[in-house]
């Protein structure tokens, strides 16, 4: 199937490598057949907590970060702002490291002139800014609802069915987790406001999503642990979410 993905400008966040949980192959099928002029990452890209407690760096981990680079010497813009698992990055702000310039929040203008503030989210977390080893225990939690995805997946698959997340699924049953990712947007918005913005684009909550609040626009690229998704602007400023499985199936890569 014949499908132009060449965009203005792509968000994308959380890959979290360094970790068993990273989709490194399917962003790496992502990154060849989605093309733009401008890519941020948005944080979460390297997952230093993971790998100071042990060390694991496959080789598709070490191709996606290639690939970036390749992107960004080949004329691609390409802006880090780093996250609460790499925010030792955060030191370097100002920087610029193989033609990836390091920001700690960026203004983003569209096609049509909104101005997007762009930055990874933990600062609107209170869990990360009140309560940083309850955040630690919340990810290792995480990491074990993502090893049981492994095996439900397996099966899945053989019975020919779509990829399904548990942790996902918990968190839209479950009530605190619903009115936690609420209150994380509407925050999150009334920042931008703050900040004089027209919206806020960020990751942090592994939760893909495009909202208005109160005239503001909040835009949430998700994650490549389990959702796979991504922010793009097309060359009219018209933004929207990319589901790679979903588009993977559209374009008979499965």
């Amino acid at each position: 199937m014949s499908r132009n993905l060449h965009y203005r400008t792509l968000w994308i966040s959380d890959l979290h490598l360094g970790s068993k949980g990273c989709q490194a192959e399917l962003l790496l099928e992502f990154i060849k057949h989605v093309k733009a002029e401008k890519l941020y990452l948005v944080g979460d890209i390297i997952d230093c907590w993971r790998l100071k407690n042990k060390w694991y760096w496959p080789q598709e981990h070490n191709d996606v970060v290639q690939k970036v680079l390749r992107m960004a010497r080949k004329g691609t813009q390409v802006i880090f702002v780093p996250g609460n698992h790499d925010s030792i990055i955060r030191n370097y702000t100002g920087m610029s490291f193989g033609e990836v310039d390091i920001k700690y929040e960026d203004i983003h203008e569209t096609v049509d002139g909104k101005r997007l503030l762009v930055l990874h989210g933990d600062i609107f977390d209170n869990i990360m800014r009140f309560s940083p080893w309850l955040a630690h225990i919340g990810d290792h939690l995480y990491e074990f609802l993502l090893k049981l995805n492994r095996p439900i997946n397996w099966f899945r698959e053989k019975f020919g069915k779509g990829y399904w997340s548990l942790s996902a699924h918990l968190k839209q049953k479950v009530k605190n987790a619903v009115s936690y990712i609420s209150q994380f947007e509407e925050i999150a918005a009334d920042h931008a406001k703050k900040k004089n913005a027209d919206g806020i684009v960020c990751g942090h909550i592994h939760h893909a999503e495009i909202r208005e609040f109160h005239g503001i626009q909040y835009y949430n690229d998700g994650d490549w642990v389990e959702s796979c998704t991504a922010l793009a602007e097309d060359f009219a400023g018209n933004i929207s979410i990319l589901d790679w499985y979903q588009l993977r199936k559209e374009l008979e890569l499965e």
